[in-house]
């Protein structure tokens, strides 16, 4: 015969509550020092930007309170008479940016899709090697180069573009009485000579970003979408280019955000004016960099106050291209969309 007991249980209220354990990690000294440092250099870099854009302000006071509101609207610069504004050297800047982008972006996605996708491996690194040395070359060789090789081969193709696409008035160029202008001292000193100049200074940049992205594609989508029969074309575009899409945003943006403030490319090649020229093929056009740099030297102590007050515009304008990139891509992170 067998003998059991029962195990009686205490009641409820007198059971021990459990124990909650602690799962907080101690990150040890290394993760310290490098939490530290990063800490460290992202305060340093917002306390500097706050720095410029506080010594901007008060460098610009004196100009901004004579010109007023008019400051953003008034074409011509001659602060020694009071009138002086922004216009068009902000058109002008916003137009260089552009036609870079035009160039730059299809040019910078090609030359990365290239590298990561098409060249044997052997040759990748070389391939790699080339396209971060082009953005080491200095800004004046650009220039120089803009001005004595590219723009003699470019004023052809800007005759052929006014011949053929004049009816796009951007594409037109002509004179104050409307008469077309073919002749090519009309289309030297550009604004398209000079985003193109702009565009091959910002491709490099634009191409490394955008080539990281595409090389961190996950091997297995890569794989899967080749094995379901998919050429290499479609899984590129159906892989590689949606999970490198913010790849594709940032450098895009990182690459507008030069273009905007470059100066001395810019400064060799155009022929400065004060006024809003909306023919980009046409002789003719201005940035806010190359102001600063033109009048720097031979400024009035009111006269700086205005160009600081220039300079501020430009630094609040790729503020606003800089947080608009982050939010843009923190909403299409690489891999988000690609099936």
């Amino acid at each position: 015969m067998t003998d059991t007991t029962t195990e009686v249980l205490p009641p409820r209220s007198e059971q021990q509550a459990p124990v909650r354990r602690s799962l907080k990690s101690r990150p040890v000294q290394a993760d310290r020092v490098f939490r530290g440092a990063a800490y460290s250099a992202g305060s340093i870099t917002v306390a500097i930007m706050l720095a410029v854009g506080i010594f901007l302000s008060i460098r610009a006071g004196d100009a901004l309170s004579v010109a007023g509101p008019s400051f953003l609207t008034t074409q011509e610069w001659s602060p020694e008479t009071g009138s002086f504004g922004v216009a068009a050297v902000l058109f002008g800047t916003v137009t260089i940016a552009l036609i870079a982008m035009a160039v730059s972006v299809p040019l910078a996605m090609g030359t990365a899709l290239l590298i990561s996708e098409i060249v044997p491996v052997r040759a990748r690194s070389l391939l790699i090697t080339m396209v971060d040395l082009m953005a080491a070359v200095p800004s004046v060789v650009f220039g120089l180069w803009g001005v004595f090789f590219l723009q003699s081969g470019v004023i052809p193709v800007a005759q052929w573009i006014s011949t053929y696409f004049a009816w796009i008035p951007i594409f037109a160029v002509t004179d104050p009485s409307g008469a077309r202008l073919t002749e090519a001292g009309a289309f030297t000193s550009s604004a398209f000579i000079a985003g193109i100049v702009v565009a091959l200074m910002v491709v490099p940049t634009q191409t490394s970003v955008m080539r990281e992205a595409f090389s961190q594609a996950p091997l297995g989508e890569r794989e899967g979408a080749l094995a379901l029969g998919s050429t290499r074309w479609g899984m590129i575009t159906s892989v590689v280019l949606p999970f490198g899409r913010g790849g594709i945003i940032g450098g895009t943006m990182l690459g507008l955000g030069r273009a905007l403030g470059e100066t001395i490319a810019v400064v060799m090649i155009i022929s400065p004016i004060f006024t809003i020229n909306p023919q980009v093929l046409k002789t003719g056009t201005n940035s806010v960099s190359a102001l600063i740099a033109l009048r720097y030297g031979e400024a009035s102590q009111f006269g700086l106050s205005a160009l600081m007050a220039a300079g501020l515009v430009l630094f609040i304008i790729t503020l606003i291209v800089n947080f608009t990139a982050s939010t843009i891509v923190a909403r299409s992170r690489s891999g988000a969309e690609s099936n």
